[in-house]
């Protein structure tokens, strides 16, 4: 196999625009620029619009309006068969008659190579994926983080300029979720691939991802970085969709260059201002950030306290709201009525405007 990183592309969505019939708008005006050799999620809730993205760089959809870009080319009305991509479904769809070696190389026989190049480049495969001694054996055979692996195995040995993912852990319990989800970002990372990689599970996301794009009713909402995008989000639907977050609302009382005074009751903080002007506004802040015990702060009450292993997880009611905090003491636990002062961690509550 040669240097995939040599063939890794961009992918660039400009203007695009997807309509089924003329009342059904699928993907209204996106634009979206994917660095070559970059690991890009698009994450959303059902019917976003994530995974017509992804078929539209794949060409099983076409683009009402705009451009879409592999690279260079204009692939916007090029079939699936002209565009040099390689998909890997949520259902494997594995041969169960073939052998693993015979799945990996299937595609490899429509691509004009001689019966010694596929099968030299079906080992390859299998070996990036540690399954080099699995040869022989049909699918019924292997787990299904395997059986994941033939997948992946038989869509890179084609050296796509880019590797597209639909759900793909999607079929694997959680344990096996976390493992495969590290190789598949594992052989992203060593061959330098560009993958766009579909999910709607945030943990998955965070875990795998360069950036994500989070997708809301047919558009983006916002694309960053997993850090950017969990610390810092441009409204409240990221903020609670990108980790569970406790949306506050608070009132903006006065605002200084980039800093805002904020009321919460009786609670009186600063906070970045961050573009949101004087009124009602939310404060996002996620459960670990929120400081129970703390010196400065507000009352709350413990109404709900549920041991998970790891952490206490609790839910505190205030006089403006009820919010999610979890806690590492798991051997100090809190008691269900007991009145608490809640401060905020430093780098935790971020300022965003009423939606």
């Amino acid at each position: 196999m040669t240097d995939i990183n040599s063939k890794a592309a961009t992918v660039s969505f400009r203007n695009v625009t997807k309509m089924y019939g003329s009342d059904v708008t699928a993907i209204d005006q996106i634009n979206l620029e994917i660095e070559a050799g970059k690991l890009v999620t698009l994450l959303g809730p059902s019917g976003c619009g994530k995974t017509t993205t992804l078929r539209m760089v794949a060409g099983l959809e076409m683009a009402t309006k705009g451009q879409i870009f592999i690279g260079d080319v204009d692939v916007t009305n090029l079939p699936a068969t002209d565009r040099d991509v390689s998909m890997v479904f949520q259902s494997y769809a594995l041969f169960p008659h073939m052998t693993v070696l015979e799945n990996v190389s299937y595609g490899l026989g429509f691509s004009g190579f001689n019966k010694v190049e596929t099968l030299e480049r079906a080992h390859a495969g299998l070996d990036l994926v540690g399954l080099k001694d699995y040869s022989e054996r049909l699918p019924s055979a292997l787990s299904g983080g395997q059986q994941q692996r033939v997948a992946v195995a038989r869509a890179l040995v084609l050296e796509p300029q880019v590797l597209l993912f639909d759900e793909p852990l999607s079929n694997l319990d959680a344990k096996l979720r976390r493992q495969v989800r590290e190789e598949i970002r594992e052989i992203q990372q060593n061959l330098g691939l560009t993958v766009v990689y579909v999910t709607h599970d945030q943990e998955e996301a965070l875990a795998v991802s360069d950036e994500i794009v989070v997708m809301r009713n047919a558009s983006i909402a916002q694309m960053g970085t997993p850090r950017q995008l969990y610390d810092t989000p441009a409204d409240a639907f990221v903020a609670d969709f990108i980790g569970e977050a406790n949306l506050l609302p608070c009132e903006v009382t006065a605002v200084n260059g980039e800093v805002a005074n904020v009321s919460l009751g009786d609670f009186h903080t600063t906070l970045p201002s961050r573009g949101v002007g004087q009124g009602a506004a939310i404060i996002a802040i996620r459960p670990s950030r929120l400081v129970i015990g703390a010196a400065e702060g507000f009352n709350a009450v413990v109404s709900k306290a549920t041991y998970v292993g790891s952490r206490m997880e609790y839910t505190l009611v205030s006089g403006f709201s009820t919010m999610f905090a979890v806690r590492d003491d798991v051997d100090n636990p809190l008691s269900i009525g007991q009145e608490i002062v809640v401060g905020f961690a430093q780098t935790g509550p971020v300022l965003l405007p009423v939606c």
